[in-house]
């Protein structure tokens, strides 16, 4: 098996440029620069990253939508909100329905630090498709230097109605300094595996009118309640239904150095017309043998859009961009937090038994 490897180091790299670390994150919030109106969770903090918390509240809205220039995302939902839901004792949050939940934490950014967002693994292999929505910002999932103000989850499920609470996280924010761009290390491609396992099975095909997910239970849905496996076929080919949601792996093993993070860029439509990957972050230490992940494959969250669409084993499919962090993190992916996904190969996400 190939593998995408990054080696660490290089002249000429400013370590005052990158993506924070975990103890530089909890420096943040010491210094109330991320808003906490609730204590951290354990294990709310990752790598290089930390999870959002959805709210007391979301908002059942007609259309997703952009605030203004200087327009505040609480006025656009005084006049687009259809109504409101509690999620105080959990609710369901339908397919094809647009919600927008304001977010527990908040900023207050200094002037040398933007962030971005996106969807936690397990949020974008539920076909949940999630951005994050900031006041005054002309962009989803991009939070610019300075910002000061709260933050809201837009939710829209497109195959699984999902259960969610205040609490839930759906989604992850990382904070970069020395300007929003990313300063990539290496941009290695990445393509799709389907030769299969040792018995052929190559990836799942989402079922249409399941049951529910609830959010925040692991291993409560029984996997052909919800998936159907794929297996692979002669020609090592698959074609890809319009707007059917499909789980499939990558051919290349990812390591992720524990001084770099690595993000899987947006969709290319020079590679096809389907989109791959929503939950994009790769934290420090992923497929790093050191921290029990040797051999981790990325999983793909594959969308084909309008028209079928075939892939061929061994297609490109997609980017793995690398940054390096301003310093060494505290705490390592696989090392010192376990994870579902540590050493993964094709793997659906933690609520399938």
């Amino acid at each position: 098996m190939a593998k995408a490897e990054v080696k660490a180091g290089g002249a000429g790299s400013d370590p005052a440029e990158g993506i924070l670390p975990s103890q530089a994150i909890t420096a943040l919030i010491a210094g109330d620069r991320v808003k906490l109106p609730e204590p951290l969770l354990s294990n709310q903090l990752q790598p290089a990253s930390l999870d959002l918390r959805l709210g007391t509240v979301a908002y059942r809205v007609r259309a997703s939508f952009l605030p203004g220039r200087d327009e505040k995302v609480a006025t656009k939902l005084d006049d687009l909100q259809m109504h409101a839901i509690s999620l105080s004792q959990g609710a369901v949050l339908e397919t094809g329905c647009v919600y927008v939940a304001p977010l527990l934490e908040g900023l207050a950014l200094p002037p040398e630090l933007c962030a971005a967002t996106n969807p936690k693994s397990s949020t974008g292999r539920l076909d949940v498709f999630t951005r994050v929505i900031a006041d005054g910002v002309s962009a989803f999932d991009q939070i610019p230097a300075g910002y000061d103000g709260p933050l809201y989850a837009e939710i829209c499920p497109q195959t699984f109605p999902v259960v969610v609470r205040k609490g839930s996280r759906l989604s992850q924010i990382r904070f970069r300094a020395g300007g929003a761009e990313a300063k990539p290390v290496q941009d290695i491609p990445l393509s799709v595996d389907l030769a299969g396992n040792a018995d052929g099975l190559v990836g799942y095909r989402a079922k249409r009118h399941t049951g529910l997910v609830d959010v925040d239970a692991v291993g409560a849905c029984s996997v052909l309640d919800y998936w159907e496996p794929i297996y692979v076929r002669d020609k090592k080919r698959l074609i890809l239904d319009p707007d059917q949601f499909y789980i499939l792996a990558s051919k290349e093993a990812v390591h992720v150095p524990p001084d770099q993070a690595a993000e899987m860029v947006p969709f290319n439509p020079l590679v096809g017309e389907f989109r791959v990957h929503y939950a994009g972050f790769f934290d420090p230490g992923f497929g790093h043998a050191e921290a029990g992940g040797a051999g981790a494959r990325a999983v793909l969250e594959v969308r084909s859009h309008k028209v079928p669409f075939i892939l061929e084993d061994g297609q490109t499919i997609g980017r793995l961009i690398y940054e390096r962090l301003t310093e060494m993190p505290e705490i390592v992916y696989g090392r010192d937090l376990a994870s579902h996904y540590q050493a993964q190969g094709l793997k659906l996400s933690k609520h399938f038994k």
